[in-house]
């Protein structure tokens, strides 16, 4: 069976930066994920100076994700360090899409051959709708298809797609869609107003507010890759 789990490409693998990097990106939220297991992937990053590996899995901790193995890496002994926390050491984990998302920190979700878990899940032709507000403390997963919720997001909630997201109500908690690594994958919403967005794991946040040209608007959330990186673009979206 295969476990989904998020991919970190980090950059950097000294924990004091790498906190700081992940509370800009995040918003300094510990709740962003729900024990998700994550790989390590440090296929991006010169780890020669070593690995502090109690302080990288002791942050991640932090921001509930369970780090459950490692790829990227070929020094012997940067993995014998791995395997004494108890890490796998796994080959190569492209993304769904067959390559890379060069996120700073997270990336969009991989599989590791290991034990499942069930969700709220459908065959890749089908659409979950929620016809109730998602409420706080809620979280829903579309599995393998689109997420249409009818009656909005609450804060404090999590709505979850590996296709596209359709919200016909107020957007606010953390929406991500594209979760198995969908880059085309699309966010549109009535009225937007999250604590996050991602788009294959590619994510944007609003501790310092949202703009007013988007605020309470019609938008389409969706990722622009370019050669160096990717990233979130929120555009008004014209409905009448």
């Amino acid at each position: 069976m295969n476990l989904d789990a998020v991919l970190v490409l980090l950059n950097r693998a000294d924990p004091a930066g790498l906190a700081d990097e992940m509370h800009r990106m995040l918003g300094g939220r510990p709740d962003t994920f729900n024990q998700e297991p994550a790989i390590l992937d440090f296929s991006a990053l010169d780890a020669s100076e070593g690995i502090d590996w109690n302080g990288l899995a002791s942050l991640l901790r932090r921001y509930r994700l369970q780090p459950v193995g490692v790829c990227g890496l070929t020094d012997e002994a940067l993995l014998a360090g791995a395997r004494r926390i108890g890490l796998a050491v796994l080959g190569n984990v492209p993304t769904a899409t067959g390559k890379r998302p060069q996120a700073q920190v997270t990336a969009a979700p991989a599989s590791a051959e290991t034990s499942g878990s069930a969700t709220a899940s459908g065959s890749s032709a089908n659409t979950l709708y929620i016809d109730r507000v998602v409420r706080s403390g809620q979280q829903i997963y579309a599995q393998g298809g689109d997420l249409v919720l009818l009656a909005g997001v609450s804060p404090g909630s999590e709505v979850i797609a590996d296709g596209n997201i359709h919200c016909f109500g107020p957007l606010a908690g953390r929406a991500l869609a594209g979760a198995r690594g969908d880059a085309n994958a699309r966010i549109i919403a009535t009225c937007f107003g999250p604590e996050l967005v991602a788009v294959a794991g590619i994510y944007r946040t609003f501790e310092r507010g949202i703009h007013e040209s988007i605020a309470g608007r019609a938008v389409v959330v969706r990722m622009k890759s370019s050669a160096k990186n990717q990233s979130i673009i929120i555009e008004p979206l014209q409905i009448n």
